[in-house]
């Protein structure tokens, strides 16, 4: 056996390596696709209320101040579990005010804190936005945010 590595062989093993890691790459992104399609996301439970709500959020640009699910600016809170952490399932309704009344009554004018500002949205689109919350809230996530505040 040869001591030194030759053109042939070296090239041999650049390409060999590189189909082999772009073959583990190819079936760990199918495992995440297939992982997140039937394990994370119950994709029966999506209404065209949490696609309005969904579209709230893009176009207040609320990412960029709140995370979500762990994405987004570090400015505000994550809002991944804010359903859960205004009331949750236990009272659909009673969660749904808080949140309405939260939204409304922004920015709190509370010295010393960030302030969010007043978005002004219809009763419809808090209650779209309350409905993608709570349907985020829902999302198998692997105990993340790690603490309950968010």
């Amino acid at each position: 056996m040869s001591e030194h590595l030759t053109k042939t062989g070296a090239r041999n093993v650049f390409y060999g390596g590189s189909a082999f890691f772009f073959a583990i790459f190819i079936a760990l992104t199918a495992h995440s696709h297939y992982y997140e399609l039937t394990t994370s996301t119950d994709v029966k439970t999506l209404t065209d209320s949490v696609e309005r709500g969904k579209r709230v959020w893009e176009r207040n640009a609320c990412i960029n101040c709140h995370t979500l699910l762990g994405e987004g600016a570090y400015f505000a809170p994550e809002l991944g579990n804010v359903w859960t952490r205004m009331g949750g399932d236990e009272d659909v309704e009673s969660t749904r005010e808080t949140f309405k009344a939260w939204m409304a009554a922004q920015p709190s004018g509370i010295e010393g804190r960030r302030q969010m500002p007043q978005f002004h949205l219809t009763d419809q689109e808090v209650n779209d936005l309350a409905d993608f919350l709570r349907w985020t809230s829902k999302i198998k996530t692997q105990n993340w945010p790690p603490n309950e505040a968010g």
